[in-house]
């Protein structure tokens, strides 16, 4: 069965205040014995608890700086949790960087195949995948072409086809993906509704009401890293809605 669960969840950052110093600001703090670069304590996350199980279609919503990113990347893994336990049972699919792995110097067909070892997928699976891929990005010819000479459109477009191509147990998304040209975007829609349908559990973090209403069966309000409130998606959106702009509904 699958499920994600969070139990006494925190994330806390350790971050330089500046990325950079001068050599002049570097020796007049160090003369006057002050910190050369003071480290800054962020709380990204605090205090959260929640299971979901199958058939649970979750929307997070909440201002810029909330968490809802941060919290996508603790249900794949790539954060590890500063305090509490998550608990995740069955195979993870993000669509949060569709451009991690691609190499500009490779060709097309080559990126196929190393951001498919990236997916965790084995040779001969990423082979049975790969004309699939290539038949559904259009692109062709340009695929025995090295990516660097592709447009942006392009290399979009194989990106997502790349990254769409999964059979997703718990799907993770951060905001819907509309890819490519005009004529490709109606594909890439299809395709996003098509993956959401198959997953068992969809988490999916947005600042569009309307998709989290439209897709959704619960809803999670972040506030500066806490659960502000959790339920039905109506319920939340309107309370939202309202503390964000004093009664007036934000616009989807």
């Amino acid at each position: 069965m699958n499920v994600v669960e969070f139990r006494n969840v925190g994330l806390t950052y350790r971050v330089r205040q500046s990325r950079r110093m001068a050599i002049k600001d570097y020796v007049v703090r160090g003369m006057l014995r002050k910190s050369f670069n003071p480290i800054a304590q962020v709380d990204a996350l605090r205090d959260l608890n929640f299971r979901f199980g199958e058939g649970a279609r979750v929307g997070i919503i909440g201002h810029n700086g909330a968490g809802k990113s941060t919290l996508l990347r603790l249900i794949v893994g790539i954060y590890p949790p500063t305090t509490g336990e998550v608990v995740v049972t069955g195979a993870v699919n993000s669509l949060l960087d569709i451009g991690v792995g691609m190499e500009p110097e490779s060709t097309g067909w080559e990126n196929i195949h190393f951001r498919g070892l990236l997916m965790g997928y084995h040779p001969d699976q990423i082979r049975g995948k790969a004309l699939e891929i290539a038949e559904f990005s259009g692109l062709g010819p340009a695929l025995d072409l090295p990516l660097r000479s592709y447009s942006s459109g392009m290399a979009v477009r194989l990106m997502f086809s790349i990254a769409t191509c999964i059979e997703p147990e718990i799907l993770v998304v951060d905001e819907i993906l509309a890819a490519g040209d005009l004529d490709f975007q109606g594909k890439s829609n299809r395709r996003m509704l098509q993956l959401i349908d198959r997953a068992r559990i969809l988490v999916l973090a947005s600042h569009s009401m309307e998709t989290i209403q439209q897709l959704c069966n619960h809803c999670l309000w972040l506030d500066h890293g806490r659960i502000r409130m959790e339920g039905p998606p109506g319920e939340i959106i309107r309370a939202y809605n309202s503390a964000m702009s004093g009664g007036l509904r934000l616009a989807a």
